[in-house]
């Protein structure tokens, strides 16, 4: 973005609320940022985020079910709910009035809304960092757990 000023000027304060959860906090922004990395199939923000979702209270193992989409695998209600609704913005550029009503059993609607902004946020900059094929800084690939490697997040989605 530093070939476009003004637009970086305007996003910086929207990926600061985004990759901090916003009213979701931050586990649960986690979660969506991750699950948009696993659909765009984008490295660079899957690799950036793993160390971050470790520091917010993640699992690995967690971290390594966000990529099943599929089903609740072992997730609580409201994270299954979240990870759901994640897939349907994605698919379906909205939400169905069952995902949405599920929804608001466990959330606001302030978070509500930050589930699509965080989702679009990341949208937005998966575009971004796969076209340009942009490459994990050095200093984030060397703080990742041992395997995990360009390399093999893109081999699960060839």
């Amino acid at each position: 973005m530093a070939h476009n000023p003004e637009l970086l000027k305007a996003w910086w304060s929207f990926r600061n609320y985004s990759v901090n959860g916003g009213a979701l906090g931050k586990r649960k922004g986690a979660l969506v940022i991750l699950r948009v990395a696993v659909h765009t199939k984008a490295w660079y923000e899957w690799g950036s985020h793993v160390e971050r979702s470790l520091a917010c209270g993640l699992t690995m193992d967690e971290i390594d079910r966000v990529k099943v989409l599929s089903g609740s695998n072992g997730w609580e209600p409201s994270e299954a709910i979240l990870l759901r609704a994640v897939d349907e913005l994605i698919a379906a550029h909205g939400l169905s009035q069952d995902t949405h009503i599920a929804l608001c059993e466990h959330y606001s609607i302030q978070q509500v809304m930050d589930i699509m902004a965080i989702h679009g946020m990341y949208v937005i900059l998966a575009c971004m960092v796969n076209t340009w094929r942009l490459e994990l800084d050095s200093h984030v690939q060397d703080k990742l757990p041992d395997g995990l490697t360009k390399e093999a997040f893109e081999a699960e989605y060839a």
